[in-house]
């Protein structure tokens, strides 16, 4: 009787060790791929406890998170033939992980092998003006070409995305050069313009002051003004001849002006001719 007991507590622990034995956790980030003598099973294990045939199954856990890969600077010659270096990164996660453990020995190396050449073939297929302004297509086009290969071993590309464009020397100076005389032209149109502007509302002003003469005394006027403000010593005042036309109409108008000189005598005794003549 007590050997059967012991016995029977012998198989209890024997089953306990090898139901330990098969016990595997899978944790939340990851899936597990179990492959039973050499054979993948279908469907993936879920997070959580799984149980494992002991001897018989073995068990890869493929992370499904999304994958930052940074791409090595590649430099390249653009349409255009200009040598540029360029360095972007690829954001992907696995959607399959059995196609991702079994259709490519290394998923991320091999993500990151296509990410470099289709680079590469981007920077030949664009103008330098793309590269540096029209990145959005660009990066459409990055992950199209990406994904186009990566979706046959469970890998999904979420984003590819250019970091930085490293330009020659010699054409960042010219480029500098060019920003620098396009800035100089528009300063020299604008400045144009405004002569321009300025010559137009000039030659209207002077129009109104040819019919209207009275505005040129005004304008003399409001000049003595702003000038007097100042608190100059010395004031200097032009005299414009369209003035003197105007006291002399006003003259005539009134009756004082003459055509004849009258005689104006002098203090010792003498007769000098009117300086009005």
């Amino acid at each position: 009787m007590d050997g059967a007991v012991v016995v029977a507590v012998v198989v209890v622990v024997c089953v306990l060790l090898v139901l330990r034995s098969g016990m595997r956790v899978v944790n939340q980030v990851d899936r597990g791929v179990v492959f039973r003598f050499g054979k993948t099973l279908p469907g993936h294990r879920q997070p959580g406890i799984t149980f494992l045939i002991p001897f018989a199954d073995r068990m890869r856990k493929v992370n499904v998170q999304v994958v930052t890969l940074p791409v090595p600077t590649q430099e390249g010659i653009t349409r255009d033939n200009v040598s540029v270096k360029v360095d972007a990164v690829v954001y992907f996660k696995v959607v399959d992980p059995v196609r991702a453990t079994i259709e490519v020995q290394d998923y991320i190396f091999a993500v990151g092998q296509v990410a470099q050449s289709s680079l590469r073939s981007i920077i030949g297929k664009s103008d330098l003006d793309d590269l540096l302004s029209d990145r959005e297509r660009l990066h459409e086009g990055l992950a199209l070409m990406i994904d186009s290969p990566a979706a046959g071993w469970g890998v999904h590309i979420d984003r590819v995305e250019i970091k930085d464009v490293q330009l020659p020397e010699s054409l960042k100076r010219s480029m500098s050069r060019q920003a620098e005389a396009e800035r100089e032209r528009r300063a020299r149109v604008i400045t144009a313009d405004g002569e321009f502007q300025a010559a137009q509302q000039l030659a209207n002003a002077s129009r109104i002051m040819a019919d209207t003469p009275e505005a040129m005394q005004l304008r003399l006027l409001q000049t003595v003004v702003e000038v007097a403000a100042e608190k100059n010593s010395t004031l200097v005042m032009p005299f414009p001849v369209e003035l003197l036309r105007y006291f002399d109409r006003a003259a005539r108008q009134f009756g004082t002006g003459s055509d004849v000189a009258t005689p104006v005598p002098d203090p010792h005794g003498e007769t000098v001719p009117d300086p009005r003549a």
